[in-house]
């Protein structure tokens, strides 16, 4: 393993196919992709799908690093390949499975799902309206929080402490 050597010259390295290089930017890198994965995409099996693809292109283009902070720059390309895959996951959303997966209907399933339900909305509809309406912009309308911003001419930073205090609210109040 290569250690002491600056992220620039790993990557020259691995720009001429040094396999050593490329596996000590992995092992300095990898746990930060797979965090960053596992935290958007919610499953460590697609956080290691995110760690594949990206350290992929780190060794088919890692020309496509051009200075600067290798950490932010590789932090960015990490958040882009997960928002890919949430728009791919919500496009095939719609996804039918085959009959013998299909489980018989219980209605007990359906009013328990629909008391919880209840629940949830009822909790929503307590937290004060700053929180309230900025939480329905990200989950109803599935909005991001600078687009939140945006809308609401808010700044983010005050979009996003909002939002964490609602969640910390609904999360008291659900007993989460």
């Amino acid at each position: 393993m290569v250690s002491g050597v600056c992220e620039a010259d790993l990557l020259l390295d691995v720009h001429n196919r040094s396999s050593a290089s490329f596996e000590a930017l992995y092992e300095r890198y990898y746990r930060l992709v797979y965090g960053i994965g596992k935290l958007m995409l919610g499953d460590g099996t697609s956080a290691e799908d995110i760690v594949q693809s990206v350290f992929l292109s780190v060794w088919m283009s890692p020309q496509a690093f051009r200075g600067g902070s290798f950490s932010a720059w590789l932090t960015c390309v990490t958040k882009n390949r997960a928002r890919d895959m949430l728009r791919t996951r919500k496009a095939h959303r719609e996804t039918t499975f085959p009959c013998e997966l299909a489980q018989p209907y219980r209605f007990e399933y359906e009013v328990h799902a629909q008391l919880e339900m209840t629940r949830v909305y009822g909790a929503i509809a307590e937290l004060p309206h700053h929180q309230r309406a900025l939480i329905e912009l990200g989950v109803l309308d599935d909005r991001t929080q600078g687009e939140m911003a945006e809308l609401t001419g808010l700044p983010l930073g005050t979009v996003k402490t909002r939002i964490r205090a609602g969640l910390k609210n609904l999360r008291q109040a659900l007993a989460l």
